[in-house]
């Protein structure tokens, strides 16, 4: 009896030891900070397709989890394993696991700022698109393809960048491809309300083709009070039909954007973009116009000019010209002071060369 009593007593010591240190496990595992210890609060980004594994690995190589063992007990026992979702995710400073866990299994996303302007060629697009998002470029262009394919409007390899309407936009930054792209098309729709929809109609341009006109008004000039009246000669030229013979259309056909001087070699070239070879507009923007030369193409000055050439005192802004003689005189007025200009340079350089 002794010898069962005294089992007994072993047994209960042993059980009451495993009790107390699995309670003191489970309070230490449930209540004590194990996220972040001493450190300030940081965002945890979880990138598409990440599985629970590498979760862990990037909570433990980048110092966020004190204890993995117990954070990932939890994680399993809440099903979090199962339930990973792409996203930044604030963690806080001392946070306990529970608390960590709830933060990641809360599909809480966190909100970027998206910012895309200066692109002239659709390859350029996703790389700069997706810079602050989960996206990779690669599963932009994949959406991207997928709407050319199915989309509505009609839009084209060539003209697709026209629907981006250079801006900020917020975005959550775990954003499906797809739906980026519709949010896209839908900020699209909403900057061609009606009112400039029917200044389209009255110009007698689609948005497409606004689109493209501004694109090379934009590439034209970097004086922006100057755009609406770039505008104005370029809608002179095809109502009377005549060639655009705009040089930023020849170097984007060249597709060399090094060139600063279009030569008589450039206009032989054969491109849809050769507006010296054709008329009307080219089948799509040579850049991202943006909303300040989209307005300008809608409220474009009205005038008789259908030549233009940049002024002689290199300001950046142009003479225009009504005929060709005038033009020829502003042509040539240029040509004096660039050579001027350039013997001037020469002769600072001999001097320094004496020197």
């Amino acid at each position: 009896m002794a010898d069962i009593s005294k089992t007994k007593l072993t047994f209960f010591l042993v059980a009451s030891t495993l009790t107390i240190t699995f309670i003191f496990y489970g309070y230490q595992i449930y209540f004590t900070p194990n996220i972040l210890i001493d450190r300030d609060n940081q965002l945890f980004v979880i990138r598409q397709g990440y599985t629970f594994r590498d979760v862990q690995r990037d909570l433990g190589n980048k110092g966020f989890v004190n204890d993995m063992v117990s954070f990932s007990f939890l994680a399993r026992l809440s099903n979090y394993d199962e339930e990973v979702t792409a996203g930044r995710f604030l963690l806080r400073r001392n946070m306990t696991n529970p608390q960590a866990i709830r933060a990641l299994k809360s599909g809480m996303r966190e909100v970027v700022n998206v910012t895309f302007n200066n692109v002239r060629l659709i390859d350029e697009l996703g790389e700069k698109i997706t810079k602050n998002t989960g996206l990779t470029p690669a599963e932009f262009d994949r959406a991207l393809d997928k709407f050319i394919e199915n989309n509505p409007e009609g839009f084209t390899r060539q003209n697709i960048i026209g629907m981006f309407i250079p801006n900020t936009y917020e975005v959550y930054y775990n954003v499906v491809p797809e739906d980026f792209i519709e949010r896209m098309y839908g900020e699209y729709k909403r900057f061609w309300n009606e009112e400039r929809l029917a200044k389209a109609k009255e110009i007698g341009l689609t948005p497409k083709e606004v689109s493209v006109l501004a694109s090379i008004v934009q590439a034209e000039s970097v004086k922006r009070d100057e755009a609406p009246i770039i505008a104005g000669l370029y809608i002179n030229r095809l109502k009377k039909d005549i060639p655009l013979q705009a040089d930023p259309t020849l170097v984007f056909a060249v597709g060399d954007f090094s060139i600063k001087r279009v030569l008589n070699e450039h206009k032989e070239v054969d491109s849809p973009y050769n507006t010296y070879k054709r008329t009307g507009l080219p089948p799509g923007p040579i850049n991202m116009p943006e909303i300040g030369t989209l307005d300008a193409v809608l409220n474009y000055q009205k005038h008789s000019y259908i030549y233009m050439c940049a002024k002689e005192d290199f300001s950046g802004y142009h003479n225009f010209a009504t005929n060709l003689s005038d033009h020829n005189n502003n042509a040539r007025r240029y040509q004096n002071a660039l050579t001027a200009e350039i013997k001037k340079g020469e002769e600072l350089r001999r001097k320094g060369l004496k020197k």
